[in-house]
C-alpha cells in the first residue's frame, strides 16, 4: 500500500482507516470509546507509518489549565503511613498556593498501566500543564512519552541525563557519605544497610555511595533490598542481623524500615546496634530511642520542585536545580559499637 509522503496526522489515519478523527484520537492515547480490536487497527497502522505526536503542537493548542498533576504508585489506603510523601505534598501545594494553581493527585497503586493512562487522559483533556516524576527506574519510559504528549515534567533523581534541565537532583554521594562517616566515627566496622526496591535509579546510587564511602572510611557493609515498609525492615533486620554479632549497625533508606528493624533487634535483645535513617519524620523521634536521621527537607523540595516546573511553563530559566543539602540528625540510635565486635 502506498501511504505518501509527509507527516502522518490522526486525520490521515482516520481517512485510511475508515474511522472518525475522535476514535483514532482515544485510541492513540489509550482512552475508553473505541473497541480493543478499532484500537488495535489504529496502533498497528500508527506504527507501520511511524506516527508522533507532535509535542510542540500539542503544547500551543492546550489552554492553560493552572493545574500540575502528580501520579503515585501507592496504595491510597497507606500514604499516610509514608511521612515523606506527606511533607512533600504539603510543600507542593504551599508553592501552588502562592500562585492561585491547583494540585491534581492520583494514587494508582503499584500499576504502571494506570500511570500511563492517566498521563494520556490528562493529555488529551487538558487537565493539567505539567507533571512531577518520582521513583525514576531504569530505562523509565515516563519521559520519553510526556515528551511526545507535550507535558511539561520535572522529576526528582540523581542523574541529569535522565531528563536535562528537568530534573531536581539530589547529591546521593554526600548524603551516604553523612551517614557512613557518622557509623564510622562511632566505630563501627560493619554495618547492615536495608535499601529498597533494586528497580529504582536512586536505590542503586544510594548503593554504590554507601559502599564506596565504607571502602573509604573502613566499613564493611552487607547489602539486602527490600519494599519500603515496616514489615520489610522488621524481617530483613531479623533475618541478616539477629544472630550475626559481626553486624553492629544498621542504615535504612526510609524511616518506617528503621522502625522495622529497632522493633526486630529489640525483640532480638540487640538494643546495642545503632541504627541510621534515610529519611526523618516524626516517627523517628518518638519511641524510647529516637533514631538518628538524615533531614532531607521534604517540604522544601516539593516547594522547588514545583518552582522548577512553574518556571520551565513560564519559559524562565531555572538558576538552581538542586535540592536543599541534607542534614544528620543524631539521635538515641547513634550507638558506640561494642569493643567486643569483630570484623
Amino acid at each position: 500500500m502506498n501511504h505518501g509522503a509527509g507527516r502522518v496526522t490522526i486525520a490521515g489515519l482516520a481517512d485510511q482507516l475508515g474511522l472518525s478523527k475522535a476514535s483514532v484520537s482515544y485510541a492513540l492515547n489509550g482512552l475508553p470509546g473505541v473497541s480493543d480490536e478499532t484500537r488495535l487497527r489504529v496502533l498497528a497502522l500508527a506504527e507501520e507509518l511511524g506516527w508522533h505526536p507532535s509535542s510542540s503542537a500539542r503544547a500551543l493548542s492546550r489552554a492553560r489549565s493552572d493545574t500540575i498533576g502528580i501520579v503515585l504508585r501507592r496504595d491510597p489506603g497507606l500514604l499516610g503511613a509514608e511521612p515523606y510523601y506527606m511533607s512533600l505534598l504539603a510543600g507542593v501545594e504551599s508553592e501552588l498556593s502562592e500562585t492561585g494553581q491547583s494540585l491534581l493527585l492520583r494514587m494508582v497503586g503499584g500499576d504502571a498501566g494506570q500511570e500511563v493512562a492517566a498521563y494520556r487522559r490528562w493529555s488529551a483533556e487538558a487537565r493539567v500543564d505539567g507533571v512531577m516524576l518520582f521513583d525514576i527506574t531504569f530505562d523509565d519510559p515516563r519521559p520519553k512519552l510526556l515528551e511526545d504528549l507535550g507535558l511539561a515534567f520535572v522529576l526528582h533523581g540523581n542523574r541529569e541525563a535522565v531528563a536535562p534541565g528537568k530534573v531536581l537532583l539530589y547529591n546521593a554521594a554526600a548524603d551516604a557519605r553523612m551517614l557512613v562517616g557518622h557509623l564510622a566515627s562511632l566505630g563501627h566496622r560493619r554495618a547492615l544497610h536495608i535499601a529498597g526496591p533494586a528497580e529504582f535509579e536512586h536505590e542503586q546510587d544510594r548503593r554504590d555511595s554507601v559502599a564506596a564511602a565504607g571502602r573509604e572510611l573502613g566499613l564493611e557493609f552487607v547489602f539486602a533490598t527490600s519494599d519500603y515498609s515496616m514489615e520489610a525492615g522488621e524481617r530483613v533486620a531479623t533475618e541478616l542481623v539477629r544472630d550475626d554479632p559481626g553486624i553492629t549497625a544498621v542504615l535504612t533508606s526510609n524511616d518506617l524500615l528503621a522502625l522495622g528493624a529497632q522493633t526486630a533487634l529489640n525483640h532480638a535483645g540487640r538494643e546495642n546496634v545503632a541504627i541510621v535513617s534515610w529519611d526523618d519524620s516524626l516517627l523517628c523521634r518518638l519511641g524510647t530511642r529516637p533514631i538518628t536521621a538524615l533531614d532531607r527537607y521534604p517540604e522544601e523540595q516539593g516547594r522547588r520542585s514545583t518552582r522548577l516546573l512553574l518556571d520551565q511553563l513560564a519559559g524562565t530559566p531555572a538558576f538552581d536545580r538542586r535540592a536543599r543539602p541534607s542534614r544528620l540528625v543524631p539521635r538515641g540510635t547513634s550507638l558506640p559499637a561494642p569493643q567486643h565486635a569483630s570484623r
